[in-house]
């Protein structure tokens, strides 16, 4: 038996289904959360005109400043990988032997030096 599977995009704002190459996933972020909303092509013109005395006055921001409540995270220096990876072994925590030291288990030897 042959299966067909059909992927449909809808306006996420009235319902309108969106045939291929009608409308567009539109992409925004606001009070650090990003959101991505499937729109006709009216309601995405609307979307932008709503925004735009708002864009217009705005400035742009850096990921860090878009985000103020993200934590700030601090890449363990190299002198410092061997020490952490010992330390975290000793821990009984999981550690690869090579490449990036996962953020939690830097946080965790910093906490405890």
């Amino acid at each position: 038996m042959a299966r067909r599977i059909v992927h449909q995009l809808v306006d996420d704002i009235d319902g309108t289904l969106l045939e291929v190459g009608e409308g567009e996933t539109v992409h925004f972020s606001l009070g650090g959360i990003a959101y991505e909303i499937d729109l006709t092509n009216a309601h995405a013109d609307e979307l932008r005109n709503a925004l735009d005395p708002y864009i217009k006055a705005g400035r742009r921001a850096t990921a860090s400043a878009a985000r103020p409540n993200a934590p700030r995270r601090r890449a363990a220096r190299n002198s410092d990988s061997a020490a952490i990876r010992s330390w975290a072994k000793e821990q009984g925590l999981e550690v690869n032997e090579r490449g990036r030291i996962a953020a939690d288990v830097v946080e965790a030897y910093n906490a405890a030096h």
